[in-house]
């Protein structure tokens, strides 16, 4: 059976990844000064926040229509048997209920798979996806390797500023405020599927540092970790994040950097780096 992949433009893939491996990306939208934009195809990160700074009201963001995942997936099915469609954390986003609603129209056709991730966390299962079904692996298969990837995998961000993800709901103004004193970082991870605060440290460096012990924890006894590095509009501190992490004695191959995409940037800001893991 062949199996086509789908995806959605929060896996923040880069585009010449994209069409090398063939997947299918269906875009998020942004909604910023009365417009309307597609996912890494209309507008940029440093777009968003130069708005921003000069005034324009925070940004939102809007899940893809079924009908969207139905133009993709019917495209899809005309070259395969089926497909496996990734998308990010329900708990974060409705586009896999856009994609459960296309889908209905394909009985027995499309295999939905909930990464409770988003970002990279996202993009490593549809890499991962993509390098199983390429070795021959069945459609039960892969989906039960991204079932345990999903279960056991590490995630640790920062941001430079708490605001982004206040206004979009997904931390509370508390958390935010304690962020603005004292140069505290928080320290953020997602926990099913769920941004949570996982530390906080005070200043870069100390973030940094923090960062590597929880990943020297996870990783202690594993055999080979894929580590997936993103940042957004300032990539200096995530050259040295991996740095510290390829250079943490765990046996580490560095799997791939990516900027983040304009809808997760617009919920993080700019400034924010951190990871996801996996093992082998």
């Amino acid at each position: 059976m062949k199996v086509a992949l789908v995806t959605d433009s929060t896996a923040d893939l880069p585009k010449p990844l994209q069409r090398e491996l063939g997947v299918r990306v269906v875009p998020l939208y942004v909604n910023l000064g009365g417009r309307v934009y597609r996912d890494w195809e209309e507008i940029t990160p440093e777009e968003i926040f130069q708005r921003v700074r000069s005034g324009e009201a925070f940004p939102s963001t809007s899940q893809p229509s079924p009908e969207d995942f139905a133009r993709v997936y019917e495209e899809a099915l005309g070259e395969a048997d089926h497909v496996l469609s990734l998308h990010i954390s329900s708990r974060l986003s409705g586009t896999l209920q856009s994609a459960e609603l296309a889908a209905s129209r394909f009985p027995g056709r499309i295999t939905l798979f909930d990464s409770r991730a988003a970002s990279l966390g996202l993009g490593m299962m549809v890499l991962r996806a993509k390098e199983l079904l390429d070795q021959g692996q069945d459609l039960q298969g892969v989906v039960a390797e991204l079932e345990r990837i999903r279960q056991d995998h590490f995630v640790r961000f920062t941001v430079a500023t708490l605001e982004f993800l206040r206004r979009g709901g997904r931390i509370g103004g508390a958390q935010a405020l304690l962020g603005t004193l004292l140069n505290i970082k928080p320290i953020l991870t997602l926990k099913d599927g769920r941004v949570e605060t996982a530390g906080r440290a005070r200043g870069e460096r100390k973030a940094r540092e923090a960062i590597l012990e929880d990943f020297r924890a996870w990783g202690k006894g594993r055999g080979k970790i894929r580590a997936f590095f993103l940042y957004s509009a300032e990539e200096g501190a995530v050259k040295e994040l991996k740095e510290m992490v390829l250079a943490s004695g765990l046996p580490v191959e560095e799997a791939l950097v990516s900027e983040l995409g304009a809808v997760i940037a617009s919920h993080t800001g700019p400034g924010t780096y951190g990871f996801y893991a996996y093992s082998l």
